[in-house]
């Protein structure tokens, strides 16, 4: 159906709708807004009575009559329904006004709602359309007035002054102009606030996916600690009381600690202004992480190598959850009784590596497919950083994780030389 117009037709008055087709169908459906009654009849009066003063001025135009105020309110009508079916308010006013001056009615307001018109249809999407009902309003005026004039009133021999032909070319591109800018505006201002509205989201979920990755940390961790301390609780609870209550003493610290842990990560979701009341975890409770590891039966061995310096509190707290996860995963995935750490404070970075000797006592690709190895690249890649983590060669495991520094402050806070000793819990 469409395909059977001309090219020139499709182009000026858009694709064709069934008559069923909702109106939610156009480029902006007003089809559930109330109709503008209170707007409407205001500028049918203005026009109407301002068309009447506007006569006493062009004594060369025909007089308003009732066919010429049955234009006028016509054209204001049709504003009634230029939300919800712009393009045809468009086509229906540029008409209306080409058949008003066609008849000779005084210049004036008229153009008023041509403008409306044009305005709602170029905001709603149809600019070709618009622009097409305009320049026919003009060549219509054209036409009229320089050839057509002989047949139509008002009666006289001579063509309308070229005056009058300016008069509305400019009066036309004026009001395309504006709606065009006003349109401009409106997209700007639509786009502004949908990036504002995915920077919103966008953070959101940064801040959904920091959170559970801290409770999947803490409570990893903590867990695996308990479950052990559990188990080796449970076993000599007849046979040995004392070692059983110390494996419920150490339930009780970690614990303890996971609740603490947990209350400064739910701290964060609190009202805007409230920062956490204690600090965010480090590598200086590094000694505190070995210890709870040595409570649930595996030695940790530290190195470390370099000039340490103050890191930088997202840099210090990525690094420290990396060591626990890679701990944590120990305890739960191998059968190692041993762990070696090694931090490495190189120029702009730290590197870290923790080692085990297994054997795995997880299923095969369990343990390199966990959310605890998925966090640790997520906090390495948060900072620029890289982890790597698989088997070794020898049939343990190795997490190797390098950081970067570049906002770390130049201040030492300790300095460990290469090749001091190791700690072991």
């Amino acid at each position: 159906m469409d395909t059977a117009r001309p090219p020139w037709v499709r182009r000026c008055l858009g694709p064709v709708r069934a008559p069923w087709s909702p109106v939610g169908a156009e480029p902006r459906s007003w089809a559930g807004a109330r109709l503008p009654w209170i707007s409407t009849v205001a500028v049918t009066v203005f026009v109407t009575l301002g068309s009447v003063f506007a006569a006493h001025g062009q004594p060369g135009r025909m007089p308003l009559d009732g066919f010429g105020r049955a234009l006028l309110i016509l054209g204001g009508a049709l504003l009634l329904f230029r939300h919800r079916l712009p393009r045809t308010v468009a086509i229906g006013t540029s008409a209306l006004a080409a058949v008003y001056f066609a008849a000779g009615y005084p210049y004036g307001p008229v153009f008023l709602t041509v403008a409306l018109g044009a305005f709602a249809a170029i905001l709603a999407g149809y600019r070709l359309v618009t622009w097409c009902a305009l320049g026919g309003l003009w060549v219509g005026h054209l036409l009229v007035g320089h050839w057509l004039y002989r047949w139509l009133p008002p009666p006289h021999g001579r063509p309308a002054p070229w005056g009058d032909e300016l008069f509305v070319a400019v009066l036309i591109v004026a009001v395309v102009a504006v709606s065009e800018l006003i349109r401009v505006r409106r997209g700007q201002f639509a786009r502004v606030r949908a990036e504002r509205a995915a920077a919103e989201r966008r953070r959101a979920d940064e801040e959904r996916l920091r959170i559970a990755r801290e409770l999947h940390d803490v409570l990893a961790h903590s867990i695996s600690v308990i479950n052990v301390q559990a188990g080796v609780g449970l076993t000599l609870l007849d046979s040995d009381p004392e070692q059983a209550r110390s494996a419920l003493t150490t339930i009780k610290a970690a614990s303890k600690e996971a609740l603490g842990e947990v209350r400064q990560v739910l701290d964060t979701l609190r009202a805007p202004g409230d920062a956490p009341r204690s600090p965010a975890p480090g590598l200086d409770r590094l000694p505190e992480l070995t210890e709870q590891a040595r409570s649930a039966g595996l030695a940790v061995t530290v190195t470390a190598e370099g000039t340490r310096t103050a890191l930088p509190p997202n840099a210090d707290l990525a690094a420290f959850r990396i060591v626990q996860e890679a701990l944590t995963n120990v305890v739960r995935h191998s059968g190692s009784r041993t762990a070696r750490v090694r931090l490495r404070h190189a120029p702009g970075a730290l590197e870290i590596e923790v080692d085990d000797d297994g054997p795995a006592t997880a299923a095969p690709g369990e343990r390199a497919g966990g959310n605890g190895l998925i966090g640790m690249r997520e906090r390495a890649a948060a900072l620029g950083g890289t982890v790597e983590a698989g088997p070794r060669a020898d049939g343990g495991f190795r997490v190797r994780a390098r950081l970067p520094l570049s906002g770390s402050r130049g201040a030492a806070a300790r300095t460990d030389t290469p090749g001091a000793p190791e700690e072991e819990s």
